[in-house]
């Protein structure tokens, strides 16, 4: 029993909170010290620095600053009401992203949903305190908000009404600095990550996360702390220039990354991760980075960005074995990876049939399903119909290297595919196309994708790092890692990276 009453019962409300499943994640009270750790622990003695959380959930992180201001100042202001009454209305700020979080988060600051009421541990004039939310609207410009996203089919009040807009205070504005007319030192908190924008499929959402770091930074803090999905370490899907910006940011002073982000949020699952960073205005230097995967944790002080590369490399032991392979100043494997839809079919596309209808028709590769398609329906790349090619599923796994699995087959002349798959090749024979597959499989082609690759996409991009190969013969991973000449040190961790191709 007492281990039971141990593993289970936590008597903090918000760290049950954070373990509830939710649209919104919330962020368990270890991880906000565990970000609150990497600031200079100073700025907690002081009765100057400023504190403000833009996008409050449960208030856990004004919450733990207090109790650390508390203590920290209590030379300098020994009454304690004093010392709570300052604290809380020249030190603590916060803007809620909804009405029913800003509820909860004076709720958890000030012991009061009302700051006014005799309730609140600190009395302020008005029923918000220094923790408000203002009800803003999104502002429609050809049928999309010119500052999330958002789209008015989905978020506009026809669609909404009686639901919660999700046209966040912070980054509705051009002007961040007029919410509150101050200077902060610290800007911290868990941004909402994404929105469902209800384009090309129901479930389709757009990364949002990226326009609050950079609503942030207008505001000139000396230090920036934020917890994010890791997928920007790559881009794509509108995180391109947000990806640039970032890893080409000196004062981007510390890195923790979570490979699986239920690591970070208890049953929580996150494609590709989760990250929290610090932020650091006077800063210009290499980044202290570290790596967890199931409580293990790599650390590395290096450039977020390796020479001639756009993207960030999650793991520090991987450096090694990419500056060997590009040693050789090989072409890369993507320049025979075609771009989606390497027939101008998307996965939705419906009209084939079963059967072979006449002996023209094509064979189509659609999702779970082979079928047969007229030849004049193909208007795009139809020279490689004729050929001989390997396809390969567009989408792959969740990110992670150790559990995704490719399964790549063989494509014969007079076949197509829909969105489904991509295309490699065109080959000459089929033999080529089986060597390739046999590159494919191995751990060592496995791993250079996936130190790329943080989501399930796979297009030709997460091959940049993947060396080409003389294809008139099968690979095996024995042969790579002695033509790379790779230690055994590092020939063991890609082995511990990768299980087998099944």
């Amino acid at each position: 029993m007492p281990d039971v009453f141990t593993t289970l019962y936590k008597p903090d409300v918000l760290s049950c909170l954070a373990d509830l499943s939710n649209d919104e994640v919330f962020t368990p009270p270890p991880v906000v010290n565990d970000m609150l750790d990497m600031l200079p622990q100073e700025l907690f003695e002081s009765p100057d620095t400023t504190f403000l959380d833009p996008v409050c959930k449960s208030g856990v992180f004004l919450r733990e600053i207090a109790k650390r201001l508390i203590k920290g100042l209590e030379d300098k202001i020994p009454d304690l009401q004093e010392r709570i009454d300052h604290i809380f209305q020249k030190q603590l700020y916060g803007i809620a992203i909804t009405e029913l979080t800003s509820l909860l988060s004076r709720r958890s600051v000030y012991c009061s949903k009302y700051p006014n009421s005799k309730y609140s541990v600190s009395q302020f004039d008005d029923v918000q305190g220094n923790i408000r939310y203002k009800n803003t609207q999104h502002e429609w410009v050809k049928g999309k908000c010119c500052f999330c996203g958002a789209t008015e089919s989905e978020y506009g009040k026809q669609k909404r009404e009686e639901m919660e807009s999700h046209a966040y205070e912070f980054i509705h504005t051009t002007k961040p600095q007029e919410i509150y007319n101050m200077k902060f030192d610290v800007i911290i908190g868990n941004p909402p990550y994404q929105l469902n924008v209800g384009v090309q499929q129901k479930s389709y959402a757009i990364a949002i996360y990226d326009k609050f770091v950079e609503q942030a930074k207008k505001l000139n803090p000396r230090y920036l702390v934020m917890i994010t999905p890791s997928r920007w370490f790559s881009g794509g899907r509108g995180l391109d220039d947000f990806r640039n910006t970032m890893l080409n940011d000196r004062r981007l002073k510390v890195i923790h990354d979570y490979i699986d982000a239920s690591d970070c949020f208890t049953g929580v699952e996150i494609k590709g991760g989760v990250c929290y960073f610090l932020w650091d205005k006077e800063y210009n230097g290499d980044c202290d980075i570290y790596t967890h995967k199931n409580k293990d944790i790599q650390h590395s002080k290096r450039p977020l960005l390796e020479e001639g590369n756009d993207t960030f490399i999650r793991y520090n032991q991987a450096i090694s074995i990419l500056h060997k392979v590009k040693k050789l100043n090989e072409t890369s494997f993507s320049t025979i990876v075609s771009p989606q839809t390497p027939f101008g079919l998307y996965s939705s596309f419906s009209n084939f049939s079963k059967e072979k209808h006449n002996s023209s028709a094509l064979k189509l590769y659609a999702n779970k399903q082979v079928g047969f398609v007229d030849s004049n329906v193909i208007q795009k790349n139809t020279q490689w119909i004729d050929k001989w090619k390997v396809y390969i599923p567009k989408a792959i796994g969740s990110g992670d290297m150790e559990t995704d699995l490719f399964k790549p087959f063989v494509g014969e002349p007079n076949s197509v595919c829909t969105q489904t798959y991509i295309l490699i090749g065109p080959c000459d024979n089929k033999t080529i196309c089986e060597n390739i597959i046999s590159y494919i499989r191995t751990k060592f082609f496995h791993f250079l994708v996936g130190i790329k690759k943080v989501t399930q996409d796979a297009m030709a991009k997460v091959y940049q790092f993947v060396p080409m190969q003389d294809f008139s013969k099968p690979w095996t991973d024995a042969e790579l890692y002695a033509k790379y000449k790779l230690t055994r040190e590092e020939i063991d961790f890609i082995e511990s990276m990768i299980r087998p191709m099944e």
